[in-house]
């Protein structure tokens, strides 16, 4: 049985929000934001629907987050997030002292560690890779074959 605290707990959280992005026609990334054990956003890709290109998962997280709590930082939070982050995601991080990345699969395109790596978030951001990566990955390659198709 999971912990209401794990990190697995979480990431499945997370993919459940890819999941509602992939049947809206989204790429499926989603996230949420915990703060003291306890879920305070979920977001998912909607750069289609709302027809804006920095409508990422995690910038909506964090602008759910910081809604939520009153505050831009969010040093005490954890984000989990399906897809490593691309630059512009890391920027917002580092800018709202993210306490702490959780990510499911790497982006050897786009993700931020092939653009700089940790120095392009906050230095007391601490990251843990890899959680649920075979899921989160499975979902990825099965959207962008649908697309290919």
């Amino acid at each position: 049985m999971l912990s209401v605290q794990s990190d697995t707990y979480f990431m499945q959280q997370a993919l459940a929000e890819a999941h509602r992005a992939y049947e809206s026609g989204e790429v499926p990334v989603g996230a949420v934001v915990v703060s003291e054990g306890y879920i305070i956003a979920r977001a998912h890709n909607q750069t289609e629907q709302l027809v804006d290109v920095t409508a990422h998962a995690e910038i909506l997280a964090l602008t759910a987050a910081s809604n939520h709590l009153g505050g831009k930082y969010l040093s005490g939070c954890t984000l989990y997030v399906t897809l490593e982050p691309c630059v512009m995601c890391a920027g917002a991080l580092a800018w709202a002292q993210l306490g702490r990345l959780v990510y499911a699969a790497s982006d050897d395109k786009r993700g931020f560690m092939g653009y700089g790596g940790k120095k392009l978030l906050h230095p007391k951001t601490k990251i843990e890779m890899g959680v649920l990566e075979a899921e989160a990955m499975q979902l990825l390659k099965a959207f962008f074959r649908s697309k290919r198709l």
